[in-house]
């Protein structure tokens, strides 16, 4: 699937084509970093129970805006919120799945996992202090790969995006100048900004690096994957260079502490470990606790639910399933928090 030549460049409809015959229409928006789990997991469902999802994958901070005008049954996010933000909105979330952001670039003649980068060049390239890919502190990572001359475009979310308040989050860790002049966040203005380019969502971003030579970008590793996109290999917090693999974002995935972390508010960038990649994190649902329609949100539980148990379909997309004790701390928090009339809606 190439999510590059869908219209996921202004939102997408995520639905499976059942017709009119679905029992139920379940509405969610947000987050453009699972999409292509969500759209996977949607139409497997609506084949199995008749029940349509519809998920308009118009990146976190739109999914964040629409469950709290309360226009969706739920809200996905990448950033995820803290618990006081939470609270203020009577909201809950959890976690439903893991994956990897991962740089893109477009140099004729550089294959996928050819280039190596650091964290702190990166963020220089970011920043606009790196303006060449002939630049010696990028050649001198690459010592044996001959970079031309060529401008540097820098391609980022032109949207309110999870993956770059990850992205950032990451280069906040690892480059002091970085922290001191933008730190993370859904939204970014950079000193770049000549040779920057803004994309909507992933497919977006991912778009915009296809289509222009000298472009270096940031997407989920599903986008990369699927869209034959040159992706480098970063530096570990503990030194080596790595490729991004299943094994690398597993090998971040594991220092997850959820059972630490109120609201399920966890950060997995920059974890400690040889085979650690660098930028990992999770993504999150949003629901409201207070539900008007108490079988409606059943109805909702249950499509997760069932997504939990498809950890196959979300390792094939190169995406980390989640837990089987997290998926049992959730489901408590399920059972505690959602509501209708004061009365439990999961027993």
């Amino acid at each position: 699937m190439k999510f590059i030549r869908s219209a996921l460049l202004s939102s997408v409809l995520v639905t499976a084509s059942f017709g009119l015959a679905a029992k139920t229409t379940i509405n969610g928006a947000g987050a453009t970093f699972p999409h292509p789990i969500y759209a996977k997991w949607a139409e497997q469902y609506q084949k199995e129970t008749g029940i349509q999802i519809n998920y308009q994958a118009i990146g976190s901070g739109g999914g964040i805006r629409q469950i709290t005008a309360k226009t969706v049954d739920f809200g996905a996010t990448d950033a995820p919120l803290t618990i006081e933000e939470l609270n203020k909105e009577d909201m809950i979330q959890f976690p439903m799945v893991m994956g990897a952001i991962v740089p893109v670039i477009n140099l004729p003649g550089i294959k996928a996992g050819q280039l190596k980068l650091t964290g702190e060049v990166l963020a220089d390239i970011y920043l606009g202090n790196i303006k060449n890919w002939n630049d010696k502190a990028i050649t001198g990572l690459n010592p044996d790969i001959a970079l031309p001359n060529q401008p540097i475009y820098v391609v980022h979310r032109s949207d309110g995006s999870g993956t770059t308040f990850n992205f950032t989050e990451y280069l906040d860790q690892v480059s002091p100048e970085w922290h001191e002049k933008i730190g993370a966040s859904k939204d970014i203005a950079l000193p770049s900004a000549a040779t920057a380019i803004g994309g909507n969502g992933n497919a977006g971003v991912a778009n915009f690096v296809t289509r222009t030579r000298g472009a270096i970008g940031y997407v989920e590793y599903a986008f990369a994957k699927q869209n034959d996109l040159a992706y480098t290999q970063m530096q570990a917090r503990d030194g080596a260079y790595l490729m991004p693999t299943m094994k690398t974002f597993q090998a971040a995935a594991a220092n997850a502490d959820w059972e630490d972390a109120p609201g399920y508010h966890l950060l997995l960038n920059n974890q400690p470990g040889a085979d650690s990649w660098p930028m990992t994190a999770a993504t999150f649902i949003l629901m409201h606790k207070d539900q008007p329609d108490a079988k409606k949100a059943q109805e909702i539980i249950k499509f997760f639910e069932w997504s939990y148990t498809q950890g196959k379909a979300a390792e094939e997309l190169d995406y980390i399933p989640m837990p089987k004790k997290v998926v049992s701390m959730v489901n408590d928090t399920w059972k505690q928090s959602l509501k209708t009339n004061n009365q439990a809606i999961i027993k």
